[in-house]
């Protein structure tokens, strides 16, 4: 009888040691996971999607992520099975669907440490099964470097072309283009030395890594405003425009401001999500200009259109309705003029020309 006690009070712990072992599983990778992909999960990859799944994408400048943005991409997910893909940090994003928006049945998140974890079979069938896929910020550099010509790649580029949303923030954000700044170097690039020396080892333009056609013709940039990013972002669509073939369509830029957000449908037709008027969307276009190597930048006029709450913008027909604010600018000798406004300039960067104080 003591012996039978004793075996039952031993499998008692080994059961409860095993359950704890699976709670804690699902939020600490195993460690031979750590070397290459860290794996987390939460929710119930069983439960029944709530909603429909609906194409879209969501460009999210970086920073807070406006709840309003999100909440976007979790009803076009139908509120299911979410992957997130990073290459730093763990579970925030996570967290803030799950937890704090309650916005999906699942939230799956894979940590790349290496290009060789884009070939990890679990994570792919995992990534073919996502209602939605959330690119997170950090390094687009090592999304470049681990992704690209990769099964990752393939897959993120299948999901959206199925119809399902796909969002991105900073980092995530910047490799939504044709073309990217892939940010192969750790030198900081700003406007001032993009302008200075747009022909560098530090400015490095990428191309054909994720395909989505309402994307075609355009590079991105996050942070925008609040990192001075309107020149730089001119240099990195000069330097994209002499990679383009011949008699290919111009290229432009589309910044997203921190807290705001930019949702686009297939047929181009996108809004701007931000809780503050004074921030929200750039478009960058009509840019001419031809950067040369060991000189500053010069460009003939430069068209800026700001998109706010009340705009409407359409990548495809690359048409306008109610922007924030228009400006036509022009880079001289690597500095950014100002030549015509009809607000008063709030936006950084921006040096009245000669003809403008004429």
């Amino acid at each position: 009888m003591a012996l039978s006690r004793g075996i039952n009070t031993t499998l008692t712990r080994i059961a409860a040691a095993t359950l704890l072992w699976q709670s804690l599983a699902a939020a600490t990778p195993t460690p031979s996971a750590v070397v290459a992909l860290e794996r987390y999960a939460v929710g119930e990859v069983s439960a029944p999607r709530p909603g429909p799944v609906q194409p879209g994408l969501l460009l999210i400048g970086g920073g807070d992520h406006d709840p309003n943005a999100m909440r976007w991409f979790l009803e076009r997910a139908g509120h299911g099975r979410i992957v997130v893909l990073r290459a730093s940090m763990s579970t925030d994003v996570a967290d803030e669907i799950y937890w704090q928006l309650g916005g999906a049945t699942a939230v799956h998140t894979y940590v790349f440490h290496s290009r060789a974890a884009s070939t990890d079979q679990e994570m792919l069938q995992d990534l073919a099964l996502a209602d939605g896929i959330f690119i997170a910020g950090g390094d687009q550099s090592r999304y470049v470097n681990f992704w690209k010509n990769t099964p990752v790649a393939a897959q993120i580029d299948a999901h959206v072309a199925a119809g399902r949303p796909l969002a991105g923030t900073s980092a995530g954000l910047a490799i939504l283009g044709e073309y990217l700044f892939s940010a192969m170097t750790p030198a900081v690039v700003t406007t001032t030395s993009a302008l200075k020396q747009p022909i560098s080892p530090d400015v490095t333009i990428d191309r054909d890594f994720l395909h989505f056609d309402v994307m075609k013709g355009y590079i991105t940039d996050s942070h925008f405003d609040q990192r001075d990013r309107l020149g730089r972002s001119v240099a990195f669509i000069t330097i994209a425009q002499s990679m383009a073939a011949p008699r290919s369509a111009a290229i432009e830029g589309l910044g997203i401001d921190e807290a705001a957000a930019l949702a686009v449908l297939p047929n181009g037709e996108a809004q701007v999500f931000s809780q503050d008027p004074q921030i929200g969307a750039t478009w960058v276009h009509e840019v001419t200009g031809t950067p040369q190597r060991g000189r500053p930048l010069n460009t003939g006029n430069v068209r800026v259109t700001y998109l706010g709450q009340t705009s409407h913008f359409n990548l495809r027909t690359h048409h306008a309705e109610n922007p924030r604010e228009e400006r036509i600018i022009r880079i001289v000798d690597g500095h950014v003029k100002l030549i015509e406004s009809p607000m008063p300039s709030t936006h950084k960067g921006l040096t009245p020309s000669p003809e403008q104080q004429l």
